[in-house]
């Protein structure tokens, strides 16, 4: 496998994070990895600029390459939207907590909706799983990062928790 493949690879499982295993689900759908991305990606959400035009600067260009970067792993792994595969829930959460206060209680409920909604796969986002290599891999975690984005901002206005 050549170093360029094997970087995709790298950064597609999130590091390897994605390969901690819970020995409950071996055998079973769900492996814990996207669970372990989500985490990965809101200790990154952290350092991510606080500035709107920034922050969606970086979201931009990282979901682009993480649709470059999640095909070529794809292909290297020989399935579709492989479960080790986590750099999509890293950017789905990012538009999750797009724009909420860095504060425990919204980033804590971004983080509970974006699970809730990336296990679920809603249409028409769950359509978007469908699309080819990269693109079908990260579009359904973002159309998730939107609704869970959407109903945190209901949630904390509802709730006078903003």
């Amino acid at each position: 496998m050549s170093l360029l493949n094997r970087l995709c690879v790298v950064l597609a499982t999130g590091l390897g994070i994605s390969y901690i295993g819970l020995p409950a689900a071996k055998g079973r759908k769900w492996t814990g990895s996207g669970f372990m991305g989500t985490v990965e990606g809101m200790a990154l959400w952290l350092i991510l600029p606080a500035a709107p035009g920034p922050y969606w600067a970086v979201v931009v260009v990282v979901s682009v390459a993480a649709c470059w970067i999640c095909g070529r792993a794809d292909v290297l792994m020989g399935t579709h939207d492989n479960p080790r595969i986590v750099l999509d829930e890293v950017v789905g959460i990012w538009v999750a907590a797009a724009g909420l206060p860095r504060e425990a209680k919204p980033v804590l409920l971004a983080f509970v909706l974006f699970r809730f909604f990336d296990a679920v796969k809603l249409p028409p986002y769950r359509w978007l799983e469908r699309l080819p290599g990269g693109l079908g891999v990260v579009s359904d975690d973002l159309g998730a990062g939107v609704v869970a984005s959407l109903a945190a901002r209901w949630i904390l206005g509802r709730w006078g928790w903003a």
